[in-house]
C-alpha cells in the first residue's frame, strides 16, 4: 500500500534521520518543524508551529490539499523544553494533541509513532534519577510509570486517546542519549563532547570527565539516531509491532572509563577521569563562548554560536546520575527488530561528520 510519512520534528537529530531512513526506502515524507531542512533531497517541507492549530491546519492544506488526503504515518520526534514540568507537560502534551487533532477530519492516519526517552523509568527532569525513583536495572517497557506528574506520560495519553478517537494504531520508542548530527538541538550529549574535547585541544586543557563515580565506573548504553530511524520504521512495517512501547539502543553495553580514553584518543587529548566529585560541563564552559567562536574563525567552522551546538547541562543530567543505566532491548528483539551499532563507531562516525561538515575543528 502506498505509505506517506509526516516526520515532526524533522530539524532535529531523530527527526533528520528518520526522514533519511525513510526517504532511503522509498516513501514520500514530508518534514514538518518550524524551519524545515533543506538539504535533505526528496523532502517535502511543511514549515508549521505545532502550538498553532490554525497554522497546522493550514500547513496541511497547504501541503496535502483541502480533502481528506494527508499521510498514512505520523513520527513524532519533538518536543520544547520549559521552565517547569507543569509548563512541559501543558506544552508538549497540547503539541501532540493539536499536531493529532489537525489531521483527525483527513481520516487518513493508520500509524502514529511517538519518540520519549528514559525519563519514561528516571523521572522529570524536576526528580531526575532521584533517590526516591531509583528504578531496577536494565530498564524494561514493563515497568510501571512512576508517580511523578511527567511530560512523556502526557504526550503517550495524548497519542493513546487519537488512536481509540480515529482509529490509528501507535507505537511507543524509547532511546538513551541520541547520538547524531543537528545543529541547534536542545540535547546533543555526541557533539556537546566534540566541541568540548576541540576547545580542550586548543586551550590545553585536559578532557575532563563531568560526571558521577556510579557513571564513570558503571555500564551504560547510549542511541545511534541511525537506530532509532531503523526501530522506527520496522515498527511502521511490523503488525506484531503496533500498539506496544520499545526501548531503542544500539544493543551494547560500555564503561564510560573506557570509552572516554577512546574519545580522547580520537582527538589527540589527554583524558581526565572521574576526579573524586562531580565536575558539571555546564561551570566548565560557562566562559568558553568566546574561546568558540576564536575557534571557529581560525579554522573557517560554519557555526561560531556554542549555545547552536551544545547543550551541557543535558550532558550533565545523564553523565551525573547516581546510577548506572543500561537498557533491555528484548521486547522489540523478540518481534524480529535485529539490528545493532556500535557505539564506538556511532561516536567516532559523528565526529567524522562533523569535521566534514567544518562544525569542529
Amino acid at each position: 500500500m502506498q505509505r506517506s510519512a509526516l516526520v515532526v520534528g524533522a530539524s532535529g537529530i531523530g527527526g533528520r534521520y528518520t526522514a533519511r531512513e525513510l526517504l532511503a526506502h522509498g516513501w514520500t515524507v514530508y518534514g514538518l518543524a518550524r524551519r524545515p531542512p533543506t538539504d535533505l533531497p526528496g523532502l517535502i517541507p511543511v514549515p508549521a508551529d505545532l502550538l498553532d492549530p490554525a497554522v497546522l491546519t493550514q500547513a496541511f492544506e497547504t501541503a496535502f490539499g483541502g480533502g481528506t488526503d494527508g499521510p498514512t504515518h505520523v513520527f513524532i520526534t519533538t518536543w520544547m523544553r520549559q521552565d517547569s514540568e507543569a509548563e512541559n507537560i501543558r506544552v508538549n502534551a497540547g503539541m501532540v494533541r493539536n499536531l493529532l487533532g489537525a489531521l483527525a477530519p483527513r481520516k487518513s492516519l493508520r500509524h502514529v509513532a511517538l519518540v520519549t526517552g528514559l525519563k519514561h523509568y528516571l523521572g522529570p527532569f524536576e526528580a531526575y534519577a532521584s533517590s526516591g525513583t531509583l528504578p531496577d536495572t536494565p530498564l524494561r517497557e514493563s515497568q510501571p510509570r512512576l508517580p511523578l506528574d511527567n511530560f512523556y506520560y502526557a504526550q503517550e495519553d495524548e497519542v493513546y486517546a487519537a488512536a481509540q478517537r480515529d482509529r490509528f494504531t501507535w507505537s511507543i520508542h524509547r532511546p538513551h542519549t541520541v547520538i547524531g548530527l543537528a545543529v541547534g538541538n536542545a540535547m546533543n550529549l555526541g557533539t556537546t563532547l566534540a566541541v568540548y574535547a576541540a576547545i580542550c585541544k586548543e586551550t590545553g586543557r585536559p578532557f575532563q570527565f563531568p560526571g558521577s563515580e556510579a557513571q564513570w565506573n558503571g555500564l551504560s548504553d547510549v542511541t545511534d539516531a541511525r537506530m532509532l530511524a531503523k526501530q522506527l520504521r520496522w515498527a511502521a512495517d511490523t503488525d506484531a509491532a503496533k500498539d506496544e512501547a520499545f526501548n531503542i539502543t544500539n544493543g551494547d553495553y560500555f564503561r564510560w572509563s573506557w570509552l572516554w580514553r577512546r574519545l580522547a584518543a580520537w582527538f589527540g587529548v589527554q583524558a581526565a577521569g572521574y576526579s573524586g566529585e562531580i565536575q558539571p560541563l555546564e561551570k566548565i564552559m560557562a566562559g568558553d563562548r568566546e574561546t568558540w567562536r576564536h575557534i571557529a574563525q581560525k579554522h573557517g567552522l560554519r557555526e561560531p554560536d556554542l549555545d547552536r551546538l551544545v547543550s551541557p547541562w543535558h550532558t550533565d543530567l545523564d553523565l551525573g546520575r547516581p546510577i548506572e543505566v543500561m537498557t533491555d532491548m528484548a521486547n522489540s528483539r523478540r518481534l524480529g527488530f535485529a539490528a545493532w551499532q556500535s557505539t564506538e563507531d556511532s561516536f567516532f562516525d559523528l565526529f567524522t561528520a562533523l569535521r566534514a561538515e567544518r562544525l569542529i575543528p
